[in-house]
């Protein structure tokens, strides 16, 4: 199972939020793109009902240019 996820710098709140494309139900944010990509991790294991999957994901960033030094995302 692979799951697309945008991120988006929100200015106003000083984090990244990230919300999953697919019907997960996948919402969080985190100060940092490492700390938004492990707890997006984590989340997913939570949200998958099959424990025998191991979601994968890939990270699409938005506003990059507008968050603290962005790291790459995977």
């Amino acid at each position: 199972m692979k799951i697309t996820i945008d991120a988006n710098w929100d200015d106003e709140a000083k984090v990244w939020v990230a919300i999953a494309r697919e019907q997960v139900g996948l919402a969080t944010e985190a100060q940092s793109l490492d700390q938004l990509r492990d707890g997006i991790a984590l989340k997913l294991a939570d949200l998958v009902e099959d424990e025998s999957v191991s979601p994968e994901f890939d990270l699409v960033v938005h506003s990059a240019a507008h968050g603290p030094a962005p790291v790459a995302a995977e």
